[in-house]
């Protein structure tokens, strides 16, 4: 069984970068990028237009982003294999990583697996509907594209990031709307009045989405009134799922420090967790930023947590 410097599950911004500054750092990185687990590359693979990462002043479609990412990673030496890991063993070093078909020790390990998104299932927001082409989960990511420009928008969701979202969406939408099934909202009482007194904002109380339609993007959203049943169908630009992300732990079978809410817990401002070793980037411990360019970050403070790692233990 063959023995690694460092092994890296993930294959997002975070990964691939923790990936390029590794293996400048001669630790000749070893790379999970997934498979069944999702598309490699992590969420920016179902994103069409990136105009929000720096150095791409006419914007980079998503796929384009993290092939380059990967073909950096690579150039430098990463050794990158598409399997998923079915579980780790951290009781003892070197971490044993078990991947659907490799098996390799690890003297050390970074988790950038990553969150994903939750969306409810409805007609027209899956896979090869309308997602990424009206429907999104990420107003900050992709608000300020064209489609959604002088358009009504639509936000699901009752909580403190559903109202943000909402807010910040109002900068660019004609009109939006939070679609909450509920009676009051969720969050924070501050946050319920900027909502309730924004002029561009108004909360449909009661209420859940059923189906999006369009043609080559989405055009219109049909809501149901919940006390009656009642299903009326309006003109939209985009809808927004803002009811959480869930993060993508399940494979640690809770050997890692989680947050109450499911992320990786690291220590103060690094990226260590509370096993020796062991350090995560990206959304998978970042439940406030998930950005494609924080993660990045947290994906170099990673590396470079993991390389003085490594030499003080005498691995590196």
């Amino acid at each position: 069984m063959e023995r690694k410097k460092l092994v890296i599950i993930g294959s997002g911004p975070a990964a691939y970068t923790a990936a390029i500054y590794a293996a400048r750092a001669n630790l000749h990185p070893f790379v999970y990028e997934g498979f069944f687990s999702g598309p490699a590359g992590g969420q920016l693979m179902t994103t069409t237009e990136v105009e929000n990462f720096p150095g791409f002043p006419e914007g980079i479609t998503g796929p384009d982003l993290m092939d380059r990412f990967r073909k950096q990673a690579e150039r430098f030496g990463t050794t990158i294999v598409t399997e998923d890991v079915v579980s780790v063993d951290l009781s003892k070093r070197p971490f044993l990583v078990k991947g659907s078909t490799t098996t390799v020790l690890a003297d050390s390990l970074i988790i950038a697996t990553g969150a994903t998104a939750k969306r409810l299932d409805i007609p027209g927001t899956l896979d090869g509907e309308f997602w990424q082409k009206g429907v999104t989960a990420c107003a900050v990511c992709d608000g300020a594209a064209p489609i959604f420009r002088n358009k009504d928008l639509y936000v699901v969701g009752g909580g403190d990031s559903a109202v943000e979202e909402a807010i910040f969406l109002t900068k660019y939408g004609s009109k939006v709307y939070i679609v909450h099934r509920r009676d009051q909202l969720r969050a924070s009482k501050i946050m319920c009045e900027r909502a309730q007194h924004h002029p561009k904002i108004e909360i449909l109380w009661n209420t859940a989405p059923v189906k999006v339609e369009g043609e080559s993007v989405l055009s219109s959203v049909t809501l149901k009134d919940i006390p009656s049943g009642k299903e009326t169908t309006y003109p939209a630009g985009g809808l927004f799922f803002a009811i959480g992300h869930q993060p993508n732990t399940t494979f640690l079978s809770g050997q890692v420090e989680l947050l109450d809410n499911g992320y990786i817990k690291v220590i103060g401002n690094s990226t260590r967790t509370n096993v020796e070793g062991v350090f995560a980037a990206g959304d998978v411990q970042d439940h406030i930023y998930r950005q494609a360019v924080s993660a990045a970050g947290s994906g170099c403070m990673a590396a470079l947590d993991a390389e003085r790692w490594l030499s003080h233990e005498g691995l590196a």
